[in-house]
């Protein structure tokens, strides 16, 4: 009989089988869910269970109000088990991709029916629009390292940067931040709620899935939200009173649900500078407020807004409502909500630096 070339492959792998948990040594291949936006793959986190990798599409200091997607990312759609995320209205560049016919079994819009789509007549203020493409951040190589698929070295490898497919089926200044429905729905933490239990239900369609462990995970989400959000709204009893006003009109369902003020919007559209009339609104608005307070955003960095606020006694704090530092796993949404509640804590005067 001939022997082995390798003969101790079998004893390593029958020792390997006694020494994970039971099921281990026989998984399932791993499932493959991409996700639009980091806070959306917080929320598959909170639900998932062992053997499902999650990816992001938008990195870290990017926006989804300009990201261009890669071609490699296009791929690693293709390749995904489950693609997560709001729907259209707001992440406008995967609009037609994960519409049409080869991802409609695979792609999960998390926007509750219709909440999108009631917008009013937005106002327009054309005066003095400078239409750039600012922020788009070409340099969105710095992925975190949460994110270990392989995808995302291709943001620090292709120097050539394929820019010719867009996957854009519109304006991508098309994003409605005027009147209408705010389209950043996960800052809400009722609504991440619904969004939760919508991620559960579909991945629960999957071959092999876990449907204990996932619905498991799910009520234990339910649970330390509870308790994060009672904890955040006592938090912020003080900051009730604060005029805060934000780099673009994306902190509202936050604030809402939390009992929060916004006091004004710098810029209705954040591609874009603002048009003279707009400008002249926001100054008034400053200068009538009492201790005003600015959120800054880190995917948008411009300075033009620093003239408005060069004669107000105005104090800074910066939220960021991608999630960019927050670590991925479990109770990363948790940190999530925390970090917006500590920005806004930020602007009461004994925290102001």
């Amino acid at each position: 009989m001939r022997r082995s070339r390798f003969p101790s492959l079998l004893p390593s792998a029958a020792l390997l089988a006694l020494l994970l948990p039971a099921g281990a040594a026989f998984a399932e291949p791993d499932v493959r869910i991409v996700t639009s936006l980091k806070p959306i793959e917080l929320l598959v986190h909170a639900v998932a269970t062992p053997g499902m990798t999650v990816t992001t599409l938008v990195p870290s200091g990017a926006s989804p109000h300009t990201y261009q997607m890669r071609p490699s990312e296009r791929q690693d759609l293709a390749r995904a088990d489950r693609i997560f995320w709001v729907g259209p209205g707001m992440e406008n560049f995967l609009n037609r991709i994960l519409t049409g016919p080869d991802f409609t079994d695979r792609a999960v819009s998390l926007a509750p029916p219709g909440l999108l789509t009631a917008h009013g007549d937005e106002e327009h203020d054309d005066e003095g629009h400078e239409d750039h493409h600012d922020e788009h951040h070409d340099d969105h190589h710095g992925h975190d390292e949460h994110h270990h698929d392989e995808h995302h070295g291709d943001h620090h490898k292709e120097e050539g940067h394929e820019e010719a497919h867009h996957e854009q089926a519109e304006d991508p200044h098309a994003h409605d931040h005027g009147h209408g429905a705010d389209p950043h729905l996960w800052l809400d933490p009722a609504l991440a709620l619904i969004m939760a239990g919508q991620i559960r239900d579909s991945l629960a369609t999957l071959p092999g899935a876990d449907k204990a462990a996932l619905d498991a995970n799910l009520a234990r989400f339910r649970d330390t939200m509870k308790a994060k959000e009672s904890q955040i709204r006592q938090q912020l009893q003080p900051a009730r009173d604060i005029a805060i006003f934000t780099y673009h009109d994306a902190f509202g369902r936050f604030a809402e649900h939390y009992g929060l003020s916004i006091a004004g919007v710098l810029t209705p559209t954040p591609e874009r500078s603002p048009g003279a009339q707009h400008l002249a609104k926001v100054q008034q608005q400053l200068a009538q407020a009492g201790q005003p307070c600015l959120l800054t955003e880190p995917q948008f960095s411009r300075q033009w807004w620093r003239n408005l606020t060069e004669e107000v006694n105005l104090r800074f704090s910066t939220w960021d409502p991608l999630a960019s530092d927050i670590e991925a796993d479990q109770d990363g949404y948790l940190e999530f909500q925390q970090s917006l509640a500590d920005a806004v804590l930020k602007c009461l005067p004994e925290q102001a630096q």
